[in-house]
């Protein structure tokens, strides 16, 4: 099949998120009550009832989008949906597309992705870091603007995530300097976003490492479909290089662009965002607009995926 599956990171959660799904296909609720057992509180309560703001944790928000995830994505495969050609996840996203691919185990990677938000959290002080949107300038542009902002402080491109749009990350000061600069330079929107830790910049090294020792015991399969990873936009079959890939993922910047288009290349011509929220559909737009793109996230969504590749559409 000449499809792909992309799997959304931290942002796609809302509460209420896969209500409808939950009712309708059993595969989402034994999911959600799978993950709620390793993690000792329910999650499917959390996310259908909130409150917002503890979703909105990173160390919670983390299990809660690998889970939504791998429902959607079981759901899928229970009603007959094909295995797509290639995988790939945004930041979080990563390590459910790792799950849905067979590379991870499910139980394990919910523990992992548990442990991988507390990390992070820890890293960076609340409310010293930052993240910010910058549209409509160029990656070099913003690359510049990042690194006459430092002021011997951190702010980097943490998401080249479209033509166009790039988000950075860093000490919140220093990104409130990049953000008037890019604003400067002509930056059509320049907008800093709600988000508890600044991930995907040299600030979460310290994560890193903590989290490398975590990975090195975890297994990890050569899995059923290969899976473009966010730090070089390559696929990995060596446990080892997609540990490494995993731990480098925290302090080096998402390289969505580059990522699509090498699924494009080898072969990809629909892409199907898996999970909540319609975030990558967006970004597909201003990658390639003669790509395909659609969103499975809820009963009418996947009744519609699934009718299009029945239907001969998916070519």
């Amino acid at each position: 099949m000449s499809f792909a599956m992309t799997f959304p990171g931290q942002g796609s959660q809302s509460v209420g998120m896969l209500a409808d799904l939950g009712q309708a296909v059993p595969e989402v609720m034994q999911t959600f009550e799978q993950a709620s057992a390793i993690l000792g509180y329910d999650l499917w309560h959390l996310v259908q009832h909130g409150p917002e703001e503890v979703l909105g944790q990173t160390s919670r928000t983390q299990p809660a989008l690998l889970t939504a995830g791998v429902a959607v994505f079981r759901a899928w495969i229970a009603r007959g949906g094909p295995m797509p050609l290639s995988m790939a996840g945004h930041s979080l996203g990563e390590y459910t597309a790792l799950t849905c691919a067979g590379c991870l185990n499910f139980d394990e990677a919910v523990r992992l992705v548990n442990y991988r938000g507390e990390v992070m959290q820890a890293a960076v002080p609340l409310g010293t870091g930052a993240m910010a949107a910058i549209l409509g300038l160029e990656d070099e542009d913003i690359v510049s603007a990042c690194a006459e902002a430092t002021d011997q402080q951190v702010v980097e491109a943490a998401n080249f995530n479209a033509p166009g749009q790039v988000v950075i990350a860093g000490d919140k000061a220093a990104v409130d300097r990049a953000v008037d600069l890019a604003k400067a330079r002509g930056a059509r929107r320049a907008v800093v976003l709600q988000v508890s830790v600044p991930s995907h910049c040299s600030l979460m090294r310290g994560a890193a490492d903590t989290l490398s020792e975590r990975l090195a015991d975890i297994s990890i399969g050569s899995g059923e479909v290969p899976v473009f990873q966010n730090v070089d936009a390559r696929t990995h079959s060596e446990p080892d290089d997609i540990r490494s890939a995993l731990s480098q993922q925290l302090y080096r910047p998402v390289r969505w662009n580059e990522s699509i288009k090498a699924m494009q290349a080898s072969g990809a011509r629909m892409f199907a965002e898996v999970g909540p929220g319609r975030v990558l559909t967006g970004l597909m737009r201003r990658i390639d607009r003669s790509l395909e793109a659609m969103s499975l996230h809820d009963e009418v969504s996947l009744d519609s995926g699934l009718s299009r590749m029945e239907s001969g559409e998916e070519k």
